[in-house]
């Protein structure tokens, strides 16, 4: 499955099969999060919600992927992320495309 942020395919013509989309909520344990916010006083990477995020990326994306597939199409165009925070130490992460065909 070909994914890519332009909005086509240089050189390809294709279909357009509609839109598809992937999302996830993810949270860090209590530990963690308390341990997030120790780090908070004297500044630096949040590794544990940096690992929370790419995680939740890479969820979200496989769901979008799984949609687009189950449309019949060979590739993503126009891929997208966006998140919000849902309550302290969670996040949604939503991965969104246009499923296309690719024809020959």
């Amino acid at each position: 499955m070909k994914l890519v942020t332009i909005d086509s395919i240089p050189g390809a013509n294709f279909e357009v099969l509609g839109m598809v989309r992937g999302t996830t909520v993810q949270s860090k344990n209590v530990g963690k999060d308390f341990m997030a916010g120790m780090k908070t006083l004297v500044g630096g990477e949040l590794k544990g919600y940096t690992e929370m995020l790419v995680e939740a990326r890479q969820i979200a994306t496989k769901r979008m992927v799984d949609d687009a597939e189950s449309m019949g199409a060979d590739a993503v165009i126009g891929v997208r992320y966006g998140s919000s925070a849902i309550m302290q130490g969670a996040a949604e992460v939503i991965a969104y495309g246009t499923a296309v065909r690719i024809i020959e």
